[in-house]
C-alpha cells in the first residue's frame, strides 16, 4: 500500500517514513508548501493531511483531488507519529472508505 502524507513537523519526516515502513506502507511526505501539490502525489491508496502543519490552499488541493479520484482521505489536526499510526491502523481495520476527522 501506499500512502501520502501531507503537512506534519519537518524534523519528523524521516520517522513517519519508518514507522509506516513497520506497517508495510510506503509513504510519500510532503510539507504541504509545495507548489501544484497535486500533481506531486502520485497513485496513493490513502491521502492523509495534517491539517494544523499545512496551507489552506494545499488542503483543499488535496481535498480535490482526493474526490476526484475516490481515494480515502484523512484529515487530522494533530501530526505526531501515534497519529499517523492510528491513522494508519484505522484504515488498516475499516477498509479504503472515505473518513475525515
Amino acid at each position: 500500500m501506499c500512502a501520502a502524507l501531507v503537512g506534519g513537523m519537518t524534523r519528523l519526516k524521516r520517522d513517519y517514513i519508518n514507522m509506516a515502513q513497520r506497517r508495510g506502507v510506503r509513504l510519500k511526505v510532503f510539507t504541504g508548501q509545495e507548489s501544484r501539490i497535486a500533481e506531486r502525489l502520485g497513485e496513493a491508496d490513502l491521502l492523509i493531511v495534517f491539517t494544523n502543519k499545512v496551507s489552506h490552499e494545499a488542503r483543499h488541493q488535496v481535498v480535490r483531488l482526493a474526490k476526484s479520484r475516490d481515494i480515502p482521505l484523512r484529515l487530522i489536526h494533530s501530526c505526531g507519529l501515534s497519529t499517523l499510526h492510528g491513522c494508519l491502523e484505522d484504515f488498516a481495520l475499516a477498509g479504503p472508505e472515505p473518513q475525515t476527522r
